[in-house]
Order: structure tokens, then sequence, then C-alpha cells
């Protein structure tokens, strides 16, 4: 069974990638197809909701560098979504703030600012402190230029233009704590937000957590309205350029005619042909399940086969019918004591319980005015820590992905029962008690990422090794008119990451440097094609594509007896 429509280009999944690529592709004139597993488009970014109350960000905790001219705002804006898609401030004296034995640091905006409140925090490493800021931030700002540039530059100018980040970039963040002789609480204290990216100091380079550390240098922000709110409206922008999202459809293969991507085939039998096929799927499901081995050089099979993936997470979704404490608007990030590099060693070994780790996140901090965060003198925040990877921890030989049931297994769910405990344990010891004052809890863990997102070992991180040292895939592949997008890429991990591998993507297919375009102030999409959005619109059902928008659909907030009051 074939569609009738003549697709230009084909897009599989709707993460961050997937949605920015199809946009922009669609903006330029193509015909584009999305196809997606999951009710919602949005990956990493949706959210869900519950008690027709609280509404639960899956991914979107916070992002930085949304000021005027940031990355997100330009990309956003240059698809004529300015108006509708817009931040709010987080507290940039302390964005985040993290806690060890001994230790209390609220992280601020800005290189300076950040150097100065290290060497107050812990003044017997303060010449450590201004090597690891003098590399990160030169490679930082290396980086941001040259993603920037508007033509392709030379390897002989790449290195002329970037001689920190070609010094440093490919190597461990542990190597560059040891060149600047750092002691193991300040190790701790600078790698405190590596839940940012899901790996050991040991295992990041230095590249990755200097780019993520100065995308946060550039401000610390909270889309208005909750992490839907992208997704939502850069499905409009889609439809309204002639595009099309289908969701609740999974792509069982890529098809590949000749050595040429030729379109997808679908578990329900129905067929899509496209020249072009960009794949927002987990990278290495794309490699060996999509495509298939048979299509693809042997070193590239080999690479994607053993690639190692960065630890995955388990979260708690926690209201409350109080408010919390009066508080900063800044994340936690909790330590049991200062040696992160045992930290991760304990959690590789499933040594979990207690939990010696979490990252916490304030929702209902975050955007106060939001009907749909909570009622009002209520609470919603979330609770995180690092799972140990594959799936022995949790008592099964396989996952979702792979057809296990896994949710009725007796041993999945003693093993996350005892988690969630120790989870709450620990934020209690950060926040104070609270328990008592719970009106909904909920846990997922990272079986429940797989299952949403198909991502191998249930991380949302992406690869943390493929190849050599740093080595990450770019977005073109070795078949024509195949690309990938996503969070495995080489323009890293989060949301913004996963953004700026839509949109250059995009610009490869178009002929175009799309990013320098649209940071210069050029705009694509036609603001005047977008539908309006009446009172009663939702991000959400915004997000589920024109052919399922007006069935039934996701609980409304405040709507029926099921309120929380």
């Amino acid at each position: 069974m074939t569609d009738d429509a003549a697709w230009d280009a084909i897009v599989v999944g709707s993460g961050m990638g997937g949605l920015v690529c199809a946009a922009y592709l669609a903006a330029g004139g193509q015909r584009v197809l999305v196809v997606e597993q999951h009710d919602v488009a949005g990956g990493n970014s949706h959210v869900f909701r519950r008690r027709r109350a609280y509404e639960f960000d899956v991914g979107v905790h916070y992002l930085g560098d949304c000021g005027p001219g940031g990355i997100l705002p330009s990309v956003f804006g240059g698809l004529g979504l300015g108006e509708r898609v817009s931040f709010l401030e987080m507290d940039q004296d302390g964005f985040d703030e993290i806690v060890f034995p001994g230790v209390s640091m609220h992280v601020p905006a800005g290189w300076p600012q950040y150097r100065r409140r290290l060497k107050e925090t812990l003044p017997g490493d303060a010449a450590g402190f201004d090597l690891f800021a003098d590399v990160c931030a030169s490679l930082g700002a290396e980086s941001y230029a040259m993603s920037l540039s508007d033509r392709d530059l030379t390897a002989a100018e790449q290195i002329r233009r970037a001689p920190t980040t070609f010094a440093w970039g490919r190597r461990t963040l542990s190597a560059l704590f040891d060149h600047c002789g750092l002691s193991q609480a300040a190790r701790t204290l600078l790698a405190a937000q590596s839940l940012n990216y899901g790996m050991s100091p040991s295992q990041v380079t230095v590249a990755m957590h200097a780019n993520i550390t100065d995308h946060y240098m550039r401000g610390a922000y909270y889309p208005r309205g909750g992490g839907q709110m992208l997704a939502a409206g850069l499905v409009e922008v889609l439809e309204a350029h002639g595009g099309r999202l289908l969701t609740r459809s999974t792509v069982e293969r890529i098809l590949v005619d000749g050595g040429r991507a030729a379109g997808v085939a679908l578990t329900d039998g129905r067929h899509f042909t496209a020249p072009l096929v960009v794949s927002n799927a987990d990278y290495r499901r794309t490699v060996l399940d999509l495509v298939g081995d048979a299509h693809l050089p042997g070193p590239l099979v080999k690479r994607a086969r053993e690639a190692t993936m960065a630890l995955p997470l388990a979260c708690l979704y926690v209201a409350l019918d109080r408010p919390l404490p009066e508080r900063r608007n800044a994340n936690v990030w909790w330590y049991a004591d200062d040696d992160i590099d045992a930290s991760y060693r304990r959690v590789a070994e499933g040594d979990i319980d207690p939990v010696p780790l979490l990252f916490m996140s304030f929702a209902s901090q975050r955007d106060p005015g939001s009907p749909n965060v909570s009622p009002p003198g209520h609470s919603n925040f979330q609770v995180m820590t690092l799972c140990p990877p594959g799936y022995g921890h949790w008592g099964l030989d396989a996952g979702p992905a792979d057809g296990e049931r896994y949710r009725r297994n007796d041993t999945y769910r003693k093993t996350k029962d005892r988690l969630t405990e120790a989870m709450l344990t620990a934020a209690e010891g950060v926040v104070g008690p609270f328990r008592k004052d719970v009106v909904h809890l909920e846990a997922a863990s990272p079986l429940t990422q797989e299952r949403y997102t198909r991502s191998t070992g249930g991380t949302p991180y992406g690869l943390a090794s493929w190849g050599r040292a740093g080595g990450r895939p770019d977005t073109r592949t070795p078949i024509e008119g195949l690309h990938v997008v996503g969070a495995s890429t080489r323009y890293g991990t989060g949301v913004t990451g996963a953004a700026l591998s839509g949109i250059i993507c995009a610009g490869q297919i178009l002929g175009r440097r799309l990013l320098p375009e649209i940071h210069a102030g050029q705009i694509l999409g036609d603001p005047d094609l977008l539908p309006g959005r009446g009172t009663d619109w939702d991000a959400l059902a915004a997000s589920r594509g024109a052919a399922r928008r007006t069935g039934r659909g996701p609980a409304r907030i405040g709507r029926g007896p099921a309120r929380i009051g």
C-alpha cells in the first residue's frame, strides 16, 4: 500500500532535530512528511498531563542563550515564530544551585561572574579555576563564532580560528582537570551539571562540556508555556507550508534503492516515497535496524554496533498541594559526597540506593503564570538521577523497543519502587519534608524513555562514544539522500544541540548556510500563513497533526471533575 502524495522529503521522528529540519525544508519550498510513532510530536520536548491539574515537561528543564540574538530565538524567529515562541528568564545570578558536603554555590550567567563565584567558593583552587575558565570560555567562543560563519572554512582556517578547540576539544574533561591541578571538590563543582549530557569527567570531551557550559553562560531561560510550545510552533510552520505530521505511525524500514534513499515503510504496511529521508530516530537503530548493514559501509556499521550510549535517567514527577518554601528560580544539583568520579562509578556498578546524585527542577517556579503547570498554591517539580546502563539492573534481558512487556515484571517493579523511595529520601534532604503533601507522584525509568522514544539504552543524551575519542556522526550519510539529525550528531545534546542539527541539515539539503542567515535576521517562514490561535488553542493538541487534532485527544487542564483544588 502506498500513499498518493508526492513528498520531497520524509522525516522519521519528531524530536527537536527532526521538527526543526522539517520546518525549514517546508519553508524552503519542499513538500515534507513527518512520521512519528508517538501520539504527539516533540520527542523529549513534549509534555504530559495528569489529573487535569498538572502538566509535566519530559525533557525541557532549562535552556541557555535565549536572550536577544540567541541561537534558539534565532532558529524559531527564522521560521516566523518570533511572536509565538518566547522565553522566560531564570535567576541570572544563580540559575543552578550546586550542593555537596561542605560546598554550596549558585551558578551565575557570564564567564567573569562564574569565574569569580568559583574562586569565592573554593579559594584554594583559584589558579586552577582561571586556567579551566580560560580554556572553556575560549573553546565556547570559537565554536559559537564558527557556527555562524557565512561560508565553509578550510581545515587551515579552522585551525587558525579555533586553536583552543583543536588543542583541547577531543581530550577528556578529566585531562583538563589534571592540567589545571584541581582538587577533588573543585572537579565535582565544575562537573556537577554533567546530567546535562550524562557522562563522567573521564568520558566526556572538553568540547562537549565547554560548549554546554558556554551555552548557559549566555543566560538561562525556560520557554513561556512549557516545552510543548516549541514543538507546536514547528508543527504549525510545517503544516502552513504544505507539510504533514503523521502521528501514531511507526517506521519499520528506511527504503534504499540503488544506493539512494527512496522513502519509508511503516509497520502497518503503508509506504511513502521521497528522494530525501531525514532520520531523527535513535542513531544506532537508524543504522542497524531502519537502514540495515547491507546498504552501508562496513566501518560505519562497525562503529554503530560498537558505540556506547550516555547513561540513562530515572525521573520522578511530583505535585504537592502546597507551595514549596521560598527559594530562587534555580535548579538544584546535589551530590552525596565531593567525589564526582566515585559517584559515576557507583552508578555504573548499579549502586544507587542511596542515590549518589540528584537533579531537581521546579516547573511551578520557572513559569508561575502558566495555567497548566499546577493549580494556584500547588507545586510541580521533578527529581532525576542517573541509572546503570543496560537492562540487567531492572531484571530484564531486553527493552520495549524489542517488544519486551516490562511493566508487569515483578523484579522491574520492585527495583523501580526501591529507586523511587531512595530518590524521595534524598530529595527531602535537599528541600525538606514533602511526602505528606504529595497529590501526584509518578516515576519514569530508562525503560519508559525507550518505550516512548525508542532510544538505545533509554538515554535522552545519545551517543557517548562512536569510533575515535570525541567522534560523532555528521548529518550526512554515505547513502545519497539520507541524513540523520538529533542528540547523537556532532552538534550536541539537549534541545539546542538537536535544533542545531536540524537547521544545519536543512541548510545542507537546501544548499544554504541557514544559521548565519537567520541569526542575521533573515526569515524564511511566512508568518502570514500561520493559523490563528484562539482562546481555546492548546499546544499539546496542536502537536498531534492536523488529521488527529480534532479527535479525542489529551486532557485539558481544568476541565472535568478530576481537578485538584
